[in-house]
């Protein structure tokens, strides 16, 4: 397991003084990257190997938004390889011990000369140690689009949703998304499914439908098909 502290920040809140939904995202995504850094086999071992690491899915739970200035522990542990799919958990525990949030994450791994999915490599399977995956209901990696939802009005992709591997990075879809849920509304849980890569310029469309404390939001592309389908459910 791989652990790093922090403590939550002003700009990392909303105007509850809570950590933001996509400010968890960033932290946990952030905990693996530090994690592969320390490996060896982070961005720059990935790129002379010509991979990427591309996310498949997400799956976050939110039992309590930490408040301005607490002090968090933020962990993540891989717990598998399938094929060309990686597993990863994370946690947020508040200094007092509370889970606060946790995650499951399947990741891709990437050729990025061929574009095709490949399996891990020798080095990452000894370095990565797993262990046993976090007790929590596991959702299923796909996500249904919503039928009929209202399309809302589209935009560009700019260089500051880019990263690294020159693409949209997926915290971004879900603080694209985040926004079309009513302020009024706690998120409880997040399942983001990625099916294609926006790039530099492409326009993104939102199509938004919600029910039930439920909300589906898919960003597309100009032929209505989703880089990214995204379900928020609500506390009732």
């Amino acid at each position: 397991m791989y652990t790093f502290q922090s403590r939550v920040r002003y700009s990392e809140t909303d105007s509850r003084e809570l950590l933001t939904l996509p400010a968890i995202t960033d932290y946990f995504q952030d905990c693996g990257t530090f994690q592969s850094e320390e490996l060896g086999l982070g961005v720059k071992y990935l790129q002379e190997s010509h991979l990427a690491w591309v996310l498949s899915s997400w799956q976050i739970v939110v039992e309590e938004y930490p408040r301005l200035c607490d002090e968090i522990c933020i962990s993540t542990f891989p717990h598998g390889f399938k094929g060309f799919f990686g597993y990863r958990n994370y946690t947020m525990d508040r200094a007092d011990g509370k889970r606060m949030a946790y995650a499951n994450a399947i990741w891709t791994l990437l050729d990025m000369e061929t574009k095709k999915p490949v399996r891990a490599t020798e080095e990452m399977v000894s370095k990565y140690v797993l262990s046993e995956k976090l007790p929590m209901v596991y959702a299923p990696r796909k996500i249904e689009r919503a039928v009929s939802g209202e399309w809302r009005e589209g935009f560009p992709v700019m260089r500051y949703h880019l990263d690294s591997n020159h693409h949209v990075n997926n915290a971004w879809y879900v603080k694209m998304a985040a926004c079309y849920v009513p302020e009024a509304e706690e998120v409880c849980q997040m399942r983001a499914e990625y099916r294609k890569q926006a790039l530099l310029g492409d326009l993104i469309l939102p199509n938004v439908a919600g029910s039930d404390n439920c909300y589906i939001i898919s960003l597309c592309n100009e032929k209505e098909e989703p880089y990214a389908v995204i379900e928020f459910t609500c506390r009732a």
